[in-house]
């Protein structure tokens, strides 16, 4: 069902408090009676506007399946005769995980691009920001809501120092941090705390926990990567997702070393296949590591996978070194 008609039956029978009209049709569309990974697809494509390649991209799953998920979740909301109608208050928080799971993709998908020639779009990431501060004066006493908004903050706050002037991807180890956004992360600091003394933490918070530690370190050899590694525990025992998995074994690499992190990273490997961060992991611990050939072996793999150009760029210069003479 297309926007327009989704208004149109807001329209002829709801006066609620929503202040904004795609955050309502966000609510409306993850009804419960489907699953989350439906929920959060079909909103992705009909109020976000999103892609069926890039909501796959963003699920890791194949676009066949991705549009197929989106095609039984509307048949199964013709056939039961599910109204597309924001909830009352009560029963908003039966819909908040797909409402969260929608805006986290969304920001995702603006903060690193799964396709084209930019990395950032930054009027997406900016967006669900927005979205995102609007659901925390709708349910202001919801930490993973704050959680949510921290996390979105923290990483847009780094905006100015992940691409150089060509665009393209500049590694965290080498950003410019004078160029972060020291006021938006202070902001993010404290809604974090508010949220964390709810004592109700979750994988937003988790994941906020860690973008704190990166955005408020002096620099990359003063990060408290130990820290993080202990976060990933907590965030792994919640969401035991390959992706989570894999940014674990890398913050390990980083903690121990690089030996340590390849053997990690091997560890995990099995449950991402096709996924260019896999390769592109090995790929700069080989690099740490002095082994030169196994490094470009690798960085060959990630670069036959890159979902965008940005980072088939930042690949093929990674790979230029390792491959120069002397």
């Amino acid at each position: 069902m297309k926007e327009v008609e989704l208004m149109a039956e807001l329209e002829r029978g709801q006066t609620d408090e929503f202040e904004d009209d795609r955050l309502r049709l966000i609510f409306t569309c993850c009804h419960p009676a489907l699953t989350l990974e439906a929920r959060v697809a079909l909103t992705l494509r009909t109020v976000a506007g999103l892609t069926t390649t890039e909501i796959a991209r963003a699920f890791l799953v194949p676009e066949a399946t991705l549009a197929q998920r989106i095609v039984r979740a509307k048949g199964k909301i013709r056939n039961a005769g599910i109204p597309y109608r924001v909830p009352p208050d009560r029963l908003l928080g039966e819909r908040l995980p797909g409402v969260l799971a929608v805006l986290y993709v969304l920001f995702t998908e603006g903060y690193s691009a799964s396709s084209g020639d930019r990395l950032i779009r930054e009027t997406l990431a900016e967006e669900a920001i927005r979205l995102a501060r609007m659901l925390v004066r709708l349910m202001p006493d919801e930490p993973e809501v704050a959680g949510l908004l921290a996390l979105m903050v923290l990483q847009h706050a780094r905006r100015a120092g992940r691409t150089d002037a060509a665009g393209d991807p500049v590694s965290i180890e080498d950003q410019d941090r004078s160029t972060w956004d020291r006021t938006a992360i202070a902001e993010a600091s404290a809604i974090l705390r508010v949220a964390l003394r709810r004592h109700r933490v979750d994988r937003y918070q988790l994941q906020a926990v860690i973008a704190l530690e990166h955005a408020t370190s002096p620099s990359w050899e003063q990060t408290d990567f130990r820290a993080i590694v202990r976060a990933y525990d907590d965030l792994e025992r919640l969401d035991p997702s390959p992706v989570i998995a894999l940014n674990r074994a890398i913050a390990w690499g980083m903690a121990e070393g690089p030996a340590v992190g390849l053997h990690r990273v091997d560890l995990v490997a099995d449950r991402l296949p096709g996924y260019y961060l896999v390769p592109a992991a090995r790929a700069d611990f080989l690099r740490r590591l002095g082994r030169r050939e196994a490094a470009a072996e690798q960085y060959e793999r990630a670069l036959a996978l890159a979902p965008s150009e940005p980072e088939s760029r930042f690949l093929e210069r990674r790979l230029a070194e390792v491959t120069a003479r002397g």
